[in-house]
Order: C-alpha cells, then sequence, then structure tokens
C-alpha cells in the first residue's frame, strides 16, 4: 500500500476539482496534483470519465427531448442560478 505524502490528494479534494479541471482552470500545480491522483486512481479515473460523458451527452440535448416539466425544473433552476449570480 502506498503512503500518502503531505501533497497528495484524496478522493474527496480531487472530486471538488473536476469542474476546475475540465474548465482547465486548474493551476499547473493542482493540475499535476490532480493528474497524479487520477493515475494512481481508477475510482477516481470512472468519475472523470463519467462527468465527461454527461456533458457530452448533456450538450447534445434539445428543448423537444425534454418533457415539459423537466423544461420548467431546468428553467427554474436556471433562474435561480442566474439570481445568485446578480
Amino acid at each position: 500500500m502506498r503512503l500518502l505524502h503531505r501533497h497528495d490528494l484524496v478522493c474527496r479534494q480531487a472530486v471538488e476539482l473536476v469542474t476546475d479541471y475540465l474548465e482547465g482552470t486548474l493551476s499547473a500545480r493542482a493540475r499535476r496534483r490532480f493528474e497524479a491522483h487520477l493515475a494512481a486512481c481508477p475510482h477516481c479515473t470512472e468519475y472523470l470519465a463519467q462527468m465527461r460523458e454527461t456533458i457530452s451527452l448533456a450538450g447534445r440535448l434539445e428543448p423537444e427531448d425534454l418533457t415539459p416539466q423537466a423544461r420548467e425544473e431546468f428553467t427554474d433552476l436556471y433562474r435561480r442560478w442566474r439570481s445568485e449570480q446578480q
């Protein structure tokens, strides 16, 4: 079993960095730490792959693919998010 070093990430930390990693906003140091964690953690590697697939699938959705209720829920979520950004 590999010992953790002070600078190693644990899975919870890695999961919190996934969005920034995918958006390319991590510092070079944080990116290296994240990628080092991925190299040793199949669970986080799988989580990253799932997030990439989710983003890919969501990007292909058309409004008519959603039920009226789902469209309404997404619209409400968006409006709440926008109001928090102001």
